[in-house]
């Protein structure tokens, strides 16, 4: 496989996983909330969930979706402005959950984290990003070059998503009153919506 033999494509892509996951978005910010809620050993589930979601997402782009989005910047749209506001219900879902029904809040587990990352702006932005730049058009088999950035995403991913997940149980300690868990959870909104602005308003 002439992609696996070139290690500066490998290298360079990465950097770009490791940049385009690790950075504050709404899929981290679900994952702090996440380990705010349950801890990091209980929260690995929705880890796994988020990064093999990701992966997921970058497979199918690079399998073909990704040239259906080029050709139609409408449909990309569509999707960008709807996944805004699937993920501006779910801040409002947590800026407004009570402590008591916070294991509702908010989308959790393996499938609720993979999910999310179908209607995350994000998601579909970096997706076709990576495909319209590191997928090699003269490198061989386009499906094993699409399952070799996918698993190095998914296992980039998960190393650099991984401290959102801690830094959220470590909030814990500080999560001693009702009140305290509506103060995280309506930052952990507000840093939901604010992420995605950006996002929607990218060309």
């Amino acid at each position: 496989m002439q992609l696996l033999s070139d290690p500066t494509r490998m290298i360079a892509f990465a950097v770009f996983a490791a940049v385009v996951a690790g950075t504050p978005g709404p899929s981290n910010t679900l994952l702090t909330a996440v380990g705010a809620r349950v801890g990091v050993r209980r929260g690995l589930v929705s880890l796994l969930g988020q990064v093999i979601g990701m992966g997921a997402m970058l497979l199918a782009i690079t399998l073909g979706l990704g040239n259906l989005l080029l050709a139609h910047p409408a449909v990309l749209e569509m999707l960008k402005w709807g996944g805004a506001a699937a993920l501006c219900w779910m801040a409002w879902r947590i800026a407004t959950a009570e402590p008591a029904a916070e294991a509702t809040s908010a989308p959790a587990g393996f499938l609720g984290m993979a999910a999310v990352q179908w209607v995350n702006p994000k998601g579909w932005l970096i997706s076709v990003a990576a495909v319209a730049t590191y997928l090699d058009r003269s490198a061989g088999d386009a499906v094993a070059q699409a399952v070799i950035l996918a698993v190095l995403f998914t296992l980039v991913a998960a190393l650099v998503c991984l401290p959102w997940l801690a830094f959220g149980a470590a909030l814990q300690r500080f999560l001693r009153t009702p009140r305290a868990h509506r103060i995280l959870n309506g930052a952990m909104a507000v840093l939901m919506i604010v992420s995605t602005i950006p996002l929607i308003w990218t060309p």
